[in-house]
């Protein structure tokens, strides 16, 4: 089951109307991420050290494009996904660790599965324009 919608009446969501495209297939709507986030990167819940490469996780997930449709709800679940995900690549986990990991990044949408169950769809990156080699 998908996370919270976002919700666009709440005055510090993440949510904008503006984002993403949005289309009707049948019932279902697709919503197309752009292909990164440029809101403002929320701080790390307190209550624990924070390692280097888990805050660089952190602001790599809310740059993300998944980020776009996550309102300050999915804060904490991100947070447990970094620190369970952490454990996992630093072989410091139990096999819950990694089954956790697993489901929160479904439910974030950080994998083909989760974003297809989301109805979220990545924008197709824009080319780099071909330059000839010299000579040619």
């Amino acid at each position: 089951m998908p996370g919270p919608l976002p919700n666009p009446t709440k005055g510090r969501s993440r949510y904008a109307a503006s984002r993403g495209s949005e289309r009707s297939g049948g019932n279902r709507r697709l919503i197309v991420l752009p292909l990164v986030c440029e809101d403002p990167v929320p701080d790390l819940p307190p209550g624990r050290d924070w390692s280097d490469a888990e805050r660089e996780m952190w602001e790599m997930l809310w740059e993300g494009p998944q980020a776009n449709e996550w309102d300050d709800s999915f804060a904490m679940a991100v947070a447990m996904y970094v620190s369970h995900t952490s454990a996992v690549l630093s072989s410091q986990a139990a096999a819950w660790h990694a089954q956790e990991a697993r489901h929160l990044a479904d439910r974030l949408g950080l994998t083909p599965q989760g974003m297809a169950a989301l109805g979220w769809q990545l924008a197709p990156a824009t080319p780099a324009p071909v330059v000839p080699l010299r000579g040619a």
